[in-house]
């Protein structure tokens, strides 16, 4: 991870180690909107797309993946830790088809739960976390609901 830092967590900076350390997200057009108290990522459809011209399963699935992701690792980079976030175990629920632009949002975890998470990897050079996403789907009504468990290792 440590000579790919970007110096801030912009979406600009965080699209950029994605591009360059997962490939998947280039051949997605993943795209970070926001980095703030959510982590939100979008990828077109034209990209995403199966055989019934709506979002294939596997983006659906992919994009709150790396929305949590992303989220665990900003939370490394911000307490200026060098490690790596994997993913341990995901599921998703899909509720309805995703027509347009795939949209993936992860809240950030309370402040407490992230003193606890940088608590643990200080002491045991291991930690995870769980964390939930949602891909908008018609009127913003949830298409697909994601909870992942998520390690990070320094």
């Amino acid at each position: 991870m440590s000579d790919s830092v970007p110096a801030s967590m912009s979406p600009t900076a965080l699209g950029a180690f994605l591009h360059e350390k997962i490939p998947l997200t280039r051949a997605m057009g993943v795209r970070v909107v926001e980095t703030g108290a959510r982590l939100v990522l979008e990828a077109p459809l034209d990209a995403n797309v199966n055989h019934l011209g709506t979002a294939f399963g596997g983006s659906l699935h992919t994009l709150p993946i790396l929305a949590c992701y992303s989220a665990v690792w900003t939370l490394l980079c911000e307490a200026g830790l060098d490690g790596h976030v994997v993913v341990k175990h995901s599921s998703a629920s899909y509720r309805q088809p995703v027509r347009g632009a795939l949209r993936a949002m992860c809240n950030r975890p309370p402040p407490a739960a992230v003193v606890e998470f940088i608590a643990a990897l200080h002491r045991h050079k291991r930690a995870r976390m769980e964390l939930t996403a949602i891909v908008e789907g018609a009127y913003g009504k949830p298409a697909v609901e994601f909870t992942g468990t998520f390690v990070a290792l320094v």
